[in-house]
């Protein structure tokens, strides 16, 4: 740790993206003060950025960790930083960075900082909400009081986010991908993807790595590509089932008006005219086919925070709270536990009766939105408690809860919730008690968190019968200083 007093902390971090088509680092300098009992950012300061590295490839789906490995090793050097030094830091997985073989070669190569590092495996939906905090369209919603999407165009995919008032309401993936197609100096395919052969077949066009494509027939994919992404973002007439042959996600369900774009993405230094080296793939000729669209239509393009760096974590920084004294834990030796994701659904409670209901749709929201309802790990639920804690109203929201985690609990994983009030206790006997529930629970409170927050959570303090817990809070370029949410 580089620097630390009693109301002062600097921490040294590094965010890590490794994605289907490009991988790259960003080294940061994070400054903290204490406030209410716990760390939060005041400055975020970028050290160094990563050169971009074209994902490396043993095979068609097996990423080379060798390559990979010294890559990664030589942007260190060139930070002038040693992996000892580094304080902090998040590993980001998407595409085939995910597949189980790849992943295990990539956990190999970040082993030496265990406990030090949070790595997400971000999904469709995550990747598409962190791509809309990265690039600063939550933070212009909340700024502009106006209704921004953010689109992240990149190698495999492209996520859309919509923004309103600082908060992300729908999000939705295409297979849509400036690397779906890559082709040599020649002309010569090298890579396609299969969802750069169906979108080759809706034009026409039968595809096979090793043969010469043309301009021509390059331009009618990215056009074919462009039009299917904006009917999908409700920009334009559906011509062909709004892009829906392309949907990797469920549509977007927004209807309502679009203030203003922000772009992010690979595709997105062509967009804003950042980038004009060609990489043998689709990306100036998807930016050229937006620019164009949008030209006619009217609606602003807002400059982003950060454009093919979006979706990198910044960093990501401890925090660390002692939890209440009317906590719950069973069976005792539950903990600890390390790197769990938190969700905050957007509970209501008020003063007034729980609705199960309401709680259960809510929480599955919360899980579908960052990606997280396969119930394979556990998570952590994080709320603000109003009202009055009555039985019946302690009953509402733990069925609410159950029902709404059902995968997390079907999976055999501890239910741990956390609360900022004092009102753990209550929830982790009526679970256990009174609902029968079979899994461990761990129900604290007196804790405050946010989306996007990684808790560790200690072992019981004996003399004080509260647990600390560990923040790991992920920073984005742009990010307001803001209450935590519940």
């Amino acid at each position: 740790m580089a620097f630390c007093e009693e109301d002062r902390l600097e921490l040294t971090s590094v965010g890590v993206d490794i994605g289907s088509s490009t991988s790259l680092l960003v080294f940061s300098r994070l400054e903290l003060e204490r406030e209410d009992g716990r760390y939060v950012p005041v400055n975020r300061t970028i050290l160094c950025q990563s050169d971009i590295l074209v994902t490396p490839y043993v095979d068609d789906r097996t990423i080379d960790g060798n390559i990979l490995g010294r890559f990664i090793d030589h942007q260190y050097e060139v930070a002038g930083l040693r992996r000892e030094s580094i304080d902090t830091g998040a590993v980001i997985l998407t595409g085939l960075a995910l597949l189980r073989h790849n992943a295990r070669a990539i956990g190999d190569l970040f082993a030496r900082e265990a406990g030090r590092f949070v790595a997400v495996s971000a999904g469709d939906n995550l990747e598409a909400t962190m791509a809309a905090y990265g690039s600063g369209a939550v933070t212009l919603s909340a700024e502009g009081h106006h209704t921004v999407m953010n689109v992240d165009i990149g190698g495999g995919t492209t996520k859309m986010a919509v923004c309103s008032k600082g908060e992300i309401s729908d999000v939705a993936a295409m297979d849509i991908g400036a690397r779906l197609i890559a082709w040599d100096g020649d002309g010569v395919i090298i890579r396609l993807e299969e969802a750069g052969r169906r979108i080759g077949k809706a034009v026409g066009l039968d595809l096979n790595v090793g043969q010469r494509i043309g301009t021509s027939e390059l331009t009618s994919i990215a056009t074919h590509m462009v039009e299917r992404l904006f009917e999908a973002i409700c920009l334009a007439p559906p011509t062909s089932g709004g892009g829906q042959e392309l949907m990797r996600t469920p549509p977007l369900s927004y209807a309502g008006p679009v203030n203003a774009l922000t772009f992010s993405g690979g595709v997105s230094e062509f967009i804003y005219d950042r980038q004009v080296n060609q990489f043998g793939d689709l990306g100036p000729l998807l930016a050229e086919e937006i620019k164009a669209k949008i030209a006619g239509m009217g609606i602003p393009v807002l400059q982003p925070a950060s454009g093919i760096r979006a979706t990198v974590i910044g960093a990501s920084q401890y925090t660390v709270q002692v939890s209440g004294n009317t906590i719950f834990l069973c069976p005792p030796d539950v903990v600890p536990v390390r790197n769990i994701p938190v969700v905050t659904p957007d509970f209501i409670l008020g003063e007034f009766e729980i609705d199960p209901i309401a709680i259960e749709e809510s929480v599955k929201r919360a899980l579908n939105r960052f990606g997280l309802p396969s119930g394979e790990s556990p998570v952590a639920l994080a709320f603000r408690w109003e009202g009055s804690a009555t039985y019946s109203r302690i009953r509402g929201l733990c069925s609410g809860i159950v029902k709404g985690m059902e995968t997390i609990v079907i999976g055999g994983n501890p239910l741990i919730l956390v609360n900022d009030g004092d009102v753990g206790g209550l929830l982790g006997i009526h679970l256990k008690e009174d609902m029968q529930l079979p899994n461990p629970v761990i129900s604290i409170d007196g804790i405050s968190l946010r989306a996007f927050d990684y808790i560790d959570i200690g072992s019981l303090i004996a003399s004080s019968c509260a647990v600390p817990v560990v923040i790991k809070s992920l920073i984005f370029p742009g990010s307001p200083k803001r209450p935590p949410t519940g």
